[in-house]
C-alpha cells in the first residue's frame, strides 16, 4: 500500500499499532531477567512515541507541570545515549512542582529532549534544567557554539554533526513559538551553551 493513500488519521492509527506491538514484546521480556532493563526502556520509548502521536491530534491548548515533563525528558535522554552506547552524561533538574506551561505536554517533552540530546551529542558530560520566573535555561559545559553556527542554530538542517538532520533545534523553535515564547541560544562565560526559553504564558499553580 502506498503510504500517500492513507489519511493522517489513518497513519497516526497505523503507528500507535507499532507502539503497542513494541510494548506487548517489551512485556515478553520483561519476565526474563536478563532482559528486564531492555524491556523497561523499550517500554518508556514506545510510551514515548505514543505521547507524540496523541499530541499530533490534539486540537485544543491545555496546560500541564513541568516537573514530571523535565523529568520524563531527562529518563528517555539517558535511554537513548545508554543505547548508542554514547558516554555517560549527568543531567540534572531545578524545577519548583507547580510551575505550569500552556500548550501540551508532549510537545514541550520533545523540545527538552531535543536540547538535552543537542548538548549531549555537541560534547557535554553535564547539563541541567532550570526555571527562572518566566525562563527556563537548558545549560552545559560542553564546548559551546560558534559565532557562525551561533547565527543560524535554530534554521532546518543545520548541525555541527554531519550524521545528524540538523531538525532538532528548529523543532524546539518551532514549538515554542507556538505556544507563545522564545527561544535563544548563547554561550556561557564559564565555559558550555545555554538555550533560554522565555514565556510569555504561564499558568498559575
Amino acid at each position: 500500500m502506498d503510504v500517500s493513500d492513507l489519511s493522517p488519521e489513518a497513519l497516526l492509527h497505523d503507528l500507535n499499532n507499532v507502539f503497542q506491538t513494541i510494548l506487548e514484546s517489551a512485556g515478553a521480556l520483561q519476565a526474563d531477567p536478563k532482559w528486564k532493563k531492555t524491556a523497561a526502556t523499550l517500554t518508556r520509548s514506545a510510551n514515548r512515541g505514543r505521547r507524540i502521536v496523541g499530541s499530533i491530534n490534539e486540537s485544543s491548548r491545555s496546560s500541564g507541570d513541568l516537573a514530571p515533563v523535565a523529568e520524563s525528558a531527562i529518563q528517555f535522554a539517558q535511554d537513548y545515549l545508554e543505547c548508542i552506547r554514547a558516554a555517560p552524561v549527568n543531567f540534572s533538574c531545578d524545577i519548583e512542582p507547580g510551575f505550569r506551561l500552556t500548550g501540551i505536554s508532549a510537545a514541550w517533552e520533545r523540545v527538552l529532549v531535543n536540547l538535552l540530546l543537542n548538548s549531549a551529542q555537541a560534547g557535554a558530560t553535564r547539563v541541567s534544567i532550570a526555571v527562572r520566573e518566566r525562563e527556563i535555561a537548558i545549560e552545559d559545559d560542553g564546548p559551546g557554539i560558534s559565532c557562525e553556527l551561533l547565527l543560524r542554530i535554530f534554521e532546518p538542517h543545520v548541525s555541527t554533526k554531519s550524521t545528524m538532520s540538523g531538525l532538532g533545534l528548529s523543532i524546539v523553535r518551532s514549538i515554542v513559538e507556538k505556544n507563545g515564547g522564545t527561544v535563544t541560544a548563547a554561550n556561557r562565560e564559564g565555559g558550555g551553551a545555554v538555550f533560554t526559553i522565555r514565556l510569555h504564558r504561564t499558568v498559575a499553580a
